[in-house]
């Protein structure tokens, strides 16, 4: 059976306010403009279904996804969690192992194929307008948030899904009024839309596969 057969085009897109793209349109967050850059480049994928809110943690992630009545295979899954487990004060234990329960869950909705699952890094919120209001250290915050990352990164090596680095996106865009909406924490459609340019190749790399 080819891939095409195997496959529907539907996109999933697991995560928190970053995936659901608090304080912009539905069309500028960036599992949106992924599917539009997908499809310009002739790779044919649904809209998004995403499971996603706001202040999410991982456990809630996963408690959410029990109650929805999924439709697999996916033909692409994301994964973007952890930043409220970061802010909330939870270790990078506790993180990895719920992080990894999350990721094998997404590769099962994958038709147990790893490399249609990418998983995309937390982004640095201590850069942002929002942190500096409330004095939060950002060296602090810097270093709790690249230790997720790299139990994220590592498990992700480990399972076989692709694993996409947005931090540094993040970090270069820093506070600039351009980059956040109006609550100085979540990116406008224009970092999203630099967010979706590191994530396109690997999601089409999946895609292919």
């Amino acid at each position: 059976m080819t891939a095409s057969a195997e496959y529907s085009r539907r996109f999933l897109a697991l995560g928190d306010s970053y995936t659901i793209g608090e304080g912009v349109a539905l069309h500028e967050r960036w599992p949106a403009q992924l599917a539009r850059r997908l499809e310009a480049r002739g790779i044919s994928i649904d809209q998004p279904v995403v499971i996603a809110q706001t202040g999410w943690t991982t456990d809630e992630l996963a408690a959410a996804m029990d109650a929805v009545t999924f439709a697999p295979p996916y033909a692409l899954v994301t994964l973007l969690i952890g930043v409220n487990d970061q802010y909330r004060g939870r270790d990078v234990a506790g993180y990895r192992g719920a992080f990894a329960g999350l990721l094998e869950r997404a590769i099962t909705l994958a038709g147990g194929h790893a490399n249609r699952v990418v998983v995309v890094s937390i982004p640095d919120w201590g850069v942002t307008g929002f942190a500096h209001a409330q004095a939060r250290d950002p060296t602090q915050i810097a270093t709790a948030i690249n230790a997720f990352n790299a139990s994220a990164a590592h498990i992700a090596g480990t399972l076989g899904a692709a694993f996409v680095d947005i931090t540094g996106v993040s970090r270069d865009a820093g506070d600039d009024q351009a980059m956040l909406v109006g609550d100085r924490l979540h990116p406008t459609a224009a970092q999203y839309a630099l967010w979706t340019q590191s994530i396109l190749p690997a999601a089409a790399d999946a895609l292919a596969s």
